[in-house]
Formats: structure tokens, C-alpha cells, sequence
């Protein structure tokens, strides 16, 4: 599918306007990934405050929570479905002050349900009610945010600002990592059950503020502008879309992306958000040792992104991504054998999920622009933000509820590494598929 660069729109945006955009798409996608990083720490606590009641199996408490988890997932496309028709026909700027409004407060109001002891059945199913809205308003995020950044990037720089909107990311779940730390060491383990995990949903709220400022003062995107002037310009009339590709060809660019993407998908929440559940339930790690192994995944993959995108601005994207499928491939077996065996040291164990973090920002760095120019302006907001929802809902939001499942019913501990190679294997193959193309 053709996706021109259009950079003789780009001559006009100041340096300001792109600087903006930077932040006010990636804004968004930190708060996003924050709370989902913060859920994903908590699972446990979770668990037992909403899906276990008096007696109930702690395992059975945390399947629920990352089946409650992968439900939100699944809504994803629905929302990147909706909000980006949305995105494609009205602009990229309102649809992306929507999102950040109704995805902060769904997220503050976890913070204050009321639990299973208070509240009974009806509480799993307000949170569940609340995380699906979060999946509606996550789905409208990614495709618009993107669209942002690549559409108000200077030529020749699509890779490197694309791969700030997967470096809010890190620092989304790196911010999620460091206040649950930061409560798991201040408050006592009675105070952070009772009601210490509410603090970090709450914390949100003056986010999403933040993040709506921003977004105000955004301006609309040039390829947009132009898109419009077009539709509006055509003989048919305002509601005509010129140019628009066959249904068929853009289906076959979402399942083309999605397959791309699916290894960073898988690998991204086995390594950086389902790792402190695993880590506690399997391998009897406390809170707090589970909490530092995430915090040094989240860094090693922090540090690999934007250079990965760079990079891929270079020698181009798929290059790179491949890289990164298959050294996840490669490596995921034998760099969880290492946090397995009670012989490794700490120094060597922190090495290992340094670089699993590490080599997931390979894929991670480019992605973002990747997608973007897999479609033409008329379609990218809706076309890659199904793309990414799509292989997130499979295999980002179900990664939690099979691993901690096939564990127990397997007994086996590698499971988690068997999960992610095989993802990146197929991502690898996705990526050494070339795709005609007619444009840039």
C-alpha cells in the first residue's frame, strides 16, 4: 500500500509545532502505560482485594485479574476501530483530547472502588466495567498519538520521533515500577493492601490534566489538512474520500503489522509487566526483588528505543526489528534459565533482565513509524491503530492469564520464554516478508 511522505506539507510546520506534537502524542501513551504497568505490579494485591473471596485460591484470584487484564485488551480494537474513523474523518487533535480525558478518569476511579469485602460480587465487576472503558480509550490512543508524531516529522525523521511514543513506554511503566517501589519501602504491607495501592491509580488524575493542557494546544496535522482540503474539494462532494484504498488491501496491511508487531507485543509485557507476578508466584521472589528485576528490563528496553529509531531512520526499519525478533528468539529460554537457578548471582540476574529489556526496544524503536507508513494518511490513524491493537490484545493482554494458567497446569517454569520466542519467531517471519510498495 502506497503511504507517501507528502514532505512539501512539512516545509510550512515550524519547529515549535513539531516539538508539540511530540509531546502531546506521547503524553498520553505514558499515562496509558503507567496504570497498565501499575496493574500488572499489583496483580497480587488485586487479586486478593477483588477476585478472592473468603477462602478462594490465590491462583485462581490472579487468573481472574489477568483474565479481567486480557478483557481490556480486547476492547482495544474496538476503540482503535471507533476512535480512529474518528481520527480519519474529524482530525487526529479532537479525537485525541477524548481519549486522554475518559482514559484518566477510568483509570483514577479504580482508585476508589470499593473491594470484595465491601461491595461483594459487585466489585470485580466495577473494575472490570472501568478496565474495559480503559481498553476503548487505549485503543483510540495509540493510532492517533502515532499519526501525530510521524505526520509532523521533519523528513527523514519519522523513525526517530515514532519511537518516542514506545519510549513514553518505558517511562510509563518505569514511573508505575518506581511508585509501587516507592510505596512497597514507606508503607508497612498491612497499609500498602489496605488501601496503599489506591495512591498510584489516583495519581493520574493530575496526569491526565497535564496531558489535556497539552493536547489543547495542539494543531492539526499538515497530511490531514491536506486530506481534507481534498475530500472537500472532490466532486462528490464533503463526504467523498479520495484516493481511499480497497477494504481489502488495508486488512492485509492491519494482519501484515499486527503479525510484525506481535513478538514486540509479547515480549514487551512477559519481560516488562507480567515478570513481577511470575517472579513472586513461581520463584518465591518477595515484592520488592520482584519490583527492582522489572525496573532494570524497563531500563535496558528505555535504553534501546530511541536509538533503535535512529537507526531505522538509517538503514531502514525492518532491518532493525528483525534484529530484535530474533535475539528475543534466541535468548528467551536461556535468560529466564539464568533468573531460575538459585546458583546465579544477583549481578549476572540483573544483567539478564537488563538485556531482555534491551532487545525488546529493538523492535519497539522503529515500530511506531513502521506502522505509520504502512498507510496512507486517509486511513493510518484507524489502519495502524488496529494493527497494534490487534496483536496487543492477543498477545500483550492474554500474556498474564496463559503463562501464570499453563504454569500451573504445566508445572513447567519456562513457559514464559516459550511465550515470548515464539511470538518473535513469527514476527520474524512477518518481517522478512517484503511488501510492494509504490511510495515512501
Amino acid at each position: 500500500m502506497s503511504a507517501p511522505a507528502h514532505d512539501s506539507d512539512l516545509r510550512a510546520v515550524r519547529p515549535g509545532q513539531s516539538r508539540r506534537a511530540l509531546l502531546a502524542g506521547s503524553v498520553g501513551n505514558l499515562i496509558e502505560w503507567y496504570e497498565f504497568g501499575v496493574y500488572g505490579y499489583f496483580a497480587t494485591i488485586i487479586a486478593a482485594r477483588f477476585f478472592t473471596p473468603e477462602g478462594g485460591s490465590e491462583i485462581e484470584g490472579l487468573v481472574k485479574t489477568y483474565a479481567s487484564f486480557a478483557l481490556a485488551f480486547f476492547f482495544r480494537p474496538v476503540g482503535a476501530a471507533l476512535f480512529g474513523r474518528l481520527g480519519d474523518r474529524v482530525g487526529r487533535r479532537p479525537v485525541l483530547i477524548t481519549v486522554v480525558v475518559v482514559m484518566s478518569a477510568a483509570t483514577a476511579l479504580i482508585g476508589v472502588l470499593p473491594t470484595y469485602a465491601t461491595a461483594g460480587a459487585l466489585a470485580p465487576w466495577l473494575l472490570t466495567l472501568l478496565r474495559v472503558v480503559q481498553g476503548l480509550s487505549a485503543g483510540g490512543e495509540f493510532g492517533g498519538a502515532v499519526s501525530v508524531m510521524t505526520e509532523f516529522a521533519p523528513p527523514g525523521r519519522r523513525g526517530l520521533y515514532g519511537s518516542w511514543q514506545s519510549f513514553t513506554v518505558a517511562l510509563g511503566l518505569l514511573g508505575g515500577a518506581g511508585v509501587a517501589a516507592l510505596l512497597a519501602t514507606v508503607l508497612s504491607e498491612p497499609q500498602l493492601d489496605s488501601w496503599g495501592w489506591r495512591l498510584p491509580f489516583l495519581l493520574t488524575l493530575p496526569l491526565g490534566l497535564g496531558a489535556l493542557w497539552l493536547r489543547l494546544r495542539l494543531d492539526e496535522t499538515p497530511s490531514f489538512r491536506r486530506e481534507q482540503t481534498e475530500r472537500e474539494a472532490s466532486a462528490d462532494g464533503p463526504g467523498a474520500t479520495p484516493g481511499q484504498p480497497p477494504a481489502r488491501e488495508v486488512a492485509g496491511s492491519v494482519a501484515l503489522g499486527a503479525a510484525r508487531v506481535m513478538g514486540w507485543a509479547a515480549a514487551g509485557y512477559t519481560f516488562l509487566v507480567v515478570l513481577p507476578s511470575y517472579l513472586q508466584s513461581t520463584l518465591d521472589a518477595s515484592f520488592r526483588q520482584a519490583l527492582l528485576a522489572t525496573v532494570l528490563a524497563n531500563v535496558g528496553f528505555a535504553a534501546t528505543i530511541v536509538p533503535a529509531g535512529l537507526l531505522s531512520d538509517r538503514i531502514g526499519r525492518r532491518p532493525v526489528m528483525l534484529t530484535g525478533a530474533l535475539l528475543v528468539t534466541a535468548l528467551s529460554v536461556p535468560l529466564l534459565n539464568l533468573l531460575q537457578d538459585g546458583g546465579t548471582s544477583n549481578t549476572v540476574k540483573g544483567l539478564a533482565v537488563l538485556v531482555a529489556g534491551a532487545v525488546v526496544g529493538l523492535m519497539a524503536g522503529p515500530g511506531p513509524a513502521m506502522l505509520a507508513e504502512m498507510f496512507p494518511t486517509s486511513v493510518r490513524y484507524t489502519g495502524l491503530g488496529l494493527a497494534y491493537a490487534l496483536s496487543n490484545a492477543v498477545f500483550s493482554g492474554c500474556a498474564g492469564l496463559i503463562i501464570t494458567e499453563t504454569v500451573q497446569r504445566t508445572g513447567s517454569v519456562d513457559i514464559p520464554g516459550y511465550y515470548a520466542a515464539a511470538a518473535c519467531a513469527v514476527s520474524a517471519l512477518a518481517l522478512a516478508t517484503p511488501r510492494t510498495r509504490k511510495g515512501r
